[in-house]
């Protein structure tokens, strides 16, 4: 028995002891202190050196014999002797350390209370991961394409976890002939509002000819308050890893909310993709009288919404705004997945689409996020919304990325209904094989609607007068379409993701609903006030006779159509219709139209004795005096937003788990809904779906 717990117990591994090993250069312990260290346990020991790290940084005096000192001991020791230094005669020593440096290059000096000063030297970067408002202080610095300088307004800038690291990059700017001395002289004034006299020097010495300094600050918006409040969603933001490595830049970096990343991880474009920014970049500068329109494809996830968005920062540097024209349905960048839109942006795009939600100049919500059922209707909406395009200002097309059989003909119908400028193609080693869309291979294909060029009866129409008087021919029908002429560019991605053909479905439904999540936050009050759950929030009340109603992703029986609309995501859009007059509701549309669409809303209830729809949106009140009509689509509420309601006693409403998948049509998948089949072959229960009731 007594061997047995020999054996039991616990002995330092080889990994242990090299792990103390290399502590010792950096803690500088005594013989004392690295004997009791030897007979700590691993967490006891783990425990230990971040507190003896923590003491470090602070700036104690580590050389105290068999006493080991506290992070509060270390300050106390630390501020008598600022006093006796201060007192005493002798000239102040050089505060840099003469051992081993701590701080890393690009140094940072903590800026008091959730703020932090960065130097970067010309060419280097600081990756990092988390969200910061960034103000250049001094020089020049580059953030996903676009330049803050010196003097400009903060931006506030977002490093994911669903996307790839930023980088704040040092970059070349113009100096009047200064001497390095003036620039550092220059660069002491501008920090001494936020640095003392000690971190001041300590950040100079690394000062440098076309060097830059950033005010890093913590930022808090109440999108980000709003979509961390929920259940495993805070890790988007920033994650807590295990690190040894604890220094005073640590913490600097900790107040603020982010954390230093590897430079791997952070956003890498090739060389042909910088080639087709500058040259886009040098003709939307250069051309005043015509405006390019840029449209961009590839197959999925080779990094095409990335491109699109370092090339809108990129523009922003030279021109006041740009156009984005959003074809892709499941993955869009401004506006709730579903939607068709037409935006003009005039600031940059500094994070994923859930931190930058935008009212466009024009949206058609599509209701579905494919159109694969569906190509007429999404040909006819995507017409609709670029006739509103007014080539005041360069176009960015977004497109899908379905390429293949069916897709890459809706590709060629596009090219030709849009008639681009240039095309950007994306083309990867590990994506299928695309063809060359060069004008030759287009004019020379047929689309799903449209005709090749051998065919065309009428080649002297241009697409902005033509465009409303398109009509679709059938096989016996040949198209009036042309093609005009364009000039291809391809880009060689090399673009890193970590979806697969097994958690791409998965991984875009997290970003779908991040998206309605993020645009459900402008319901909330500005910071700091603080979150108000959405059920607490007063609904507006709207009439049965006021709008009418049309579920766009399936065939709804009448007499069901309140239970699908009951607890779900409404458009609320305007017709020319007139539905006003009729006695008593609801109003049944036959066929789902094309209409304008103002926003989003969640029908949270509906009063069958007044008759009253209970609409939750953050649309303005102007603006929802126009809405007539209430369009359903497959795009569902995120079930973390009925599923973690606050405040709530009792049942959750809307949830149960009493679901019959036997009925017709339960078992099918709508939006991102998994069969409860599915659950019981695994072994897992029942997930928890809407009762919609009234």
């Amino acid at each position: 028995m007594a061997d047995s717990l020999l054996l039991l117990k616990r002995v330092p591994s080889r990994h242990t002891w090299l792990r103390a090993r290399k502590a010792r250069p950096q803690l500088i312990l005594s013989r004392r202190p690295r004997r009791r260290l030897r007979n700590l346990r691993w967490r006891s020991r783990r425990r230990l050196r971040r507190r003896l790290l923590q003491a470090q940084a602070a700036g104690a005096d580590w050389l105290q014999g068999s006493c080991l000192v506290s992070g509060a001991a270390a300050l106390r020791r630390l501020k008598t002797s600022a006093r006796r230094r201060a007192s005493s005669p002798e000239p102040a020593e050089d505060p840099v350390p003469s051992g081993p440096a701590i701080l890393p290059i690009p140094p940072v000096r903590p800026a008091g209370s959730g703020r932090a000063v960065l130097l970067l030297p010309l060419g280097q970067g600081f990756t990092f991961s988390g969200i910061c408002r960034v103000t250049c202080l001094y020089g020049q610095v580059q953030v996903f394409g676009f330049t803050i300088s010196q003097g400009q307004p903060a931006q506030n800038v977002f490093s994911t976890y669903t996307h790839s690291r930023l980088t704040i990059n040092a970059v070349h700017y113009s100096v009047h002939e200064k001497s390095k001395k003036e620039m550092k002289r220059e660069a002491r004034v501008l920090l001494r509002p936020y640095l003392n006299q000690d971190d001041r020097y300590c950040l100079m010495s690394s000062f440098s000819p076309l060097c830059s300094i950033v005010l890093l600050e913590r930022l808090k918006t109440s999108t980000v308050n709003f979509i961390i409040s929920h259940p495993g969603l805070s890790y988007i933001f920033v994650q807590e890893v295990r690190t040894f490595q604890i220094n005073s830049e640590y913490f600097a970096l900790r107040s603020v909310g982010i954390r230093r990343e590897k430079k791997k991880t952070g956003l890498r474009l090739t060389e042909s993709a910088f080639a087709a920014v500058e040259e886009l970049v040098s003709i939307s500068s250069e051309e005043a009288d015509s405006c390019p329109v840029i449209l961009v494809c590839g197959c999925q996830d080779i990094g095409k919404s990335t491109f699109n968005r370092y090339l809108i920062n990129q523009l922003l540097n030279s021109i006041s705004c740009v156009d984005y024209l959003e074809c892709d349905l499941g993955q869009t960048e401004f506006t709730p997945p579903g939607c068709i839109s037409l935006l003009n942006i005039t600031e940059p795009v500094l994070g994923p689409p859930f931190t930058h939600q935008r009212t466009p100049q024009k949206m058609v919500y599509y209701g579905k996020t494919s159109c694969k059922n569906n190509f007429e209707n999404y040909i006819e909406v995507i017409k609709y919304v670029f006739s509103s395009y007014k080539r005041e200002s360069p176009l960015i097309i977004n497109t899908m990325g379905w390429v293949a059989d069916q897709g890459l003909l809706l590709l060629i119908d596009l090219i030709r209904l849009l008639s681009p400028s240039h095309v950007v193609q994306f083309s990867s080693d590990r994506s299928k094989y695309m063809p060359d869309l060069t004008p030759d291979f287009v004019d020379d294909m047929d689309g799903l609607y449209t005709r090749r060029r051998s065919r065309v009866r009428n080649r002297g129409f241009h697409l902005p007068e033509f465009a409303e008087s398109l009509e679709f021919a059938d096989e016996e029908k040949e198209s009036p379409v042309m093609s005009t002429g364009y000039k291809l560019m391809f880009v060689k991605s090399e673009f890193v993701t970590g979806k697969t053909s097994r958690n791409r479905e998965s991984h875009n439904r997290i970003l779908r609903e991040l998206a309605v999540l993020g645009y459900l936050s402008q319901l909330q009050p500005p910071v700091p006030k603080p979150l108000r759950a959405l059920h607490g929030l007063t609904p507006y009340q709207v009439p049965f006779n006021a709008v009418a109603l049309r579920i766009i992703h399936a065939d709804v029986a009448p007499t069901h159509i309140l239970y699908a609309v009951n607890a779900s995501w409404v458009g609320l859009c305007k017709i020319l219709d007139d539905v006003r007059g009729y006695a008593s509701g609801p109003i049944l549309l036959a066929q789902s139209p094309i209409c304008d669409c103002v926003g989003f809303g969640i029908c949270r209830g509906i009063d069958m004795e007044k008759r009253l729809y209970h609409i939750l949106t953050p649309v303005p009140p102007e603006e929802l005096r126009h809405v007539n009509c209430l369009l359903v689509g497959a795009v569902s509420i995120p079930q973390c937003v009925l599923k973690s309601q606050g405040g709530l006693e009792g049942t959750i409403p809307y949830v149960t788990t009493d679901y019959n998948f036997k009925l017709p049509g339960a078992s099918e998948k709508i939006g991102a809904r998994e069969s409860g089949a599915t659950y019981k072959e695994r072994g897992h229960p029942k997930p928890k779906f809407y009762r919609k009731t009234y």
